[in-house]
């Protein structure tokens, strides 16, 4: 299966490649954005080499590196996993680099994904787990058409206690008719 690559106005979302590694492997160094994000899990320097070399072949997912149009080097990750062909549903999981937040590259990427997700492959429903502490993120996917569906009590460690994950998804038809607006 050939991963595609997406053009957005601002940015241009490519699939991740090995030598990406380096890129990612910083942004695990990034104390807010792992706690954001809710990652707990260390890697091995071997193991971030590994996982970006094996996205092209990756089954049943999309890895996607976010870069500036103009500029292929990494700012991010926007990854559309968990794809059942079945049921036409899958997650949806994005990273930014703290150098590229706030700066529209999330809410681009985000619409180009549920543009391949629904227009690309046929997808129905795409979910998502945002971290009670992220706020920012919260209002960012509701302003793209996300709902809550509900909540994991102290799903993810947040330092010496514990936070809520917040279930949200998106249906075909809504995402529709957010591009009416």
């Amino acid at each position: 299966m050939e991963k595609p690559t997406l053009q957005g106005e601002m940015i241009t979302l490519r699939p991740i490649r090995a030598d990406d590694s380096d890129a990612m492997w910083l942004s695990l160094d990034d104390p807010e954005g792992t706690r954001l994000t809710g990652t707990t899990e260390k890697f091995t320097r071997e193991q971030i080499d590994a996982w970006c070399a094996s996205r092209a072949t990756a089954e049943g997912r999309y890895d996607f590196a976010v870069t500036a149009n103009g500029d292929d080097s990494f700012r991010g990750e926007i990854v559309l996993n968990e794809v059942d062909e079945v049921v036409r549903s899958a997650n949806l999981r994005l990273a930014m680099g703290p150098t590229y937040r706030g700066r529209g590259y999330g809410t681009e990427a985000i619409q180009l994904v549920l543009g391949f997700a629904f227009d690309g492959i046929g997808l129905h429903r795409v979910e998502l787990d945002v971290l009670s502490i992220n706020a920012r993120a919260k209002s960012l996917y509701e302003n793209l058409g996300f709902r809550v569906e509900g909540r994991k009590r102290d799903a993810y460690r947040d330092g010496d206690g514990f936070c809520d994950a917040i279930i949200m998804g998106i249906l075909e038809d809504e995402y529709r008719a957010g591009q009416l607006d």
